[in-house]
């Protein structure tokens, strides 16, 4: 199949992946733009994989204030070198995170972050709802299981669907950028402040 400059720019926009990339990606999917958007979300998880225990002692914190100064974010992104730290994408990233913790209210970066005690909070309310609604003990833990998975989807940070695309989570965003820049990105930490 013939691939034209149109399909190459259409993947580029849906996926910020560069140009060769975008083309070599439609190359092997033989023009399917789906198929290439997958290829190129494994791609990026790969790198992202790969770089994973390369130190991020460079980076920015980045903030956000929303609200009319009614709410804030600081949140620390980490990168390998200056030079990174200082590239447009990796700033842009950043300033998105910022916008997303606002929004979306996370309570930890990661699973293991999230603090033992809420996270037991809602194992026990997880389990009287089961026992509340009748389902046989065989199966609550399985149940709480469940519960427990969709609360981490819905609280850490890495997990939650991106405000400006619910198609990928943070760390699909996380993926690309990696993939893109071609070293170790991290989100170390942030902080939330609201009045009220």
């Amino acid at each position: 199949m013939q691939i034209t400059s149109q399909m190459v720019k259409e993947l580029r926009d849906k996926t910020n992946a560069g140009m060769m990339d975008c083309k070599k990606a439609l190359s092997e999917t033989d023009g399917d733009l789906e198929k290439a958007v997958d290829l190129l979300r494994q791609k990026g998880l790969a790198v992202a994989r790969k770089r994973a225990d390369r130190a991020t002692s460079e980076g920015v914190v980045e903030t956000y204030i929303h609200a009319g100064g009614k709410l804030g974010v600081m949140v620390e992104v980490g990168c390998e070198t200056d030079f990174v730290a200082k590239n447009s994408d990796f700033l842009e990233f950043a300033k998105n995170v910022a916008m997303h913790i606002a929004a979306s209210s996370p309570i930890a970066v990661r699973r293991e972050e999230m603090p033992e005690d809420v996270l037991e909070r809602e194992r026990n309310i997880y389990k009287q709802q089961a026992l509340d609604s009748g389902k046989p003990e065989n199966i609550l833990e399985k149940i709480i299981s469940g519960k427990v998975d969709k609360f981490y989807a819905d609280t850490c940070l890495m997990e939650q669907k991106y405000v400006k695309n619910p198609d990928l989570s943070i760390q699909d965003l996380l993926n690309e950028l990696i993939a893109k820049l071609g070293e170790n990105i991290a989100v170390k930490r942030f902080a939330r402040f609201q009045i009220g």
